[in-house]
């Protein structure tokens, strides 16, 4: 990956479910630049500077002491996300602030780590853009997230993979417990939509806007 181009590129925003997300504790640069992006490693091999989520926001706090510092809960169906948004994400705090859960939402963000007083890794979400969406909207998400974590699993043991060779050597956890969550999830989104397919194509649309609204 080149560090050398003139017009800085944003990174693609990674789908993932909050299982494989809340254990991608490890982080790295991928040059010695002081300016360099931060990747986190998704245990599945695949590394991570954004990543793209939609869930139903549960809660919100303002937890800033002398400003606005929002903690939202977003539970997809595998488990939660963590984001924070302050003074340095306005327009992401401001829509925090505004929202009365339960609501859906789509999120486009950084990953966050940081290690906690017992040694343990916490990660969050720091968004750059929080969207209300619809059902429709956050099932297809599932449904592409699943579809993302079980070809990054598949890839997992090519050895051509240079982000799966990382995971192995700085996690001691199995791929396919993802693969195992990923397609309880898809059984879950199938069960509920009773086989009613209408609207799928606004719901594409809707979620590639949701992923895309920073990019321009």
């Amino acid at each position: 990956m080149s560090q050398s181009e003139s017009t800085p590129m944003r990174e693609v925003a990674r789908r993932v479910f909050a299982t494989e997300f809340n254990d991608a504790g490890y982080t790295f640069k991928e040059s010695d630049d002081e300016r360099a992006p931060v990747y986190s490693l998704l245990p599945t091999g695949e590394s991570a500077n954004r990543v793209f989520l939609v869930g139903t926001l549960t809660e919100k706090d303002d937890v800033g002491e002398d400003n606005e510092y929002w903690r939202g809960r977003i539970v997809d169906p595998t488990g939660t996300f963590f984001v924070y948004a302050g003074q340095y994400q306005p327009e992401a705090a401001s829509t925090l602030r505004d929202l009365e859960p339960p609501a859906y939402v789509a999120v486009v963000g950084k990953p966050r780590t940081y290690e906690t007083d017992d040694g343990s890794i916490n990660v969050s979400v720091r968004p750059e853009s929080i969207t209300p969406v619809d059902a429709a909207v956050r099932d297809r998400w599932v449904a592409e997230t699943a579809e993302r974590t079980i070809e990054r699993v598949a890839r997992f043991d090519d050895e051509a993979n240079e982000y799966a060779r990382m995971a192995r050597e700085h996690y001691d956890l199995d791929p396919e417990t993802y693969r195992a969550a990923a397609l309880s999830a898809l059984e879950d989104l199938d069960e509920g939509e009773g086989g009613n397919d209408s609207g799928t194509d606004d719901a594409d649309s809707e979620a590639d806007d949701a992923e895309t609204s920073l990019e321009a």
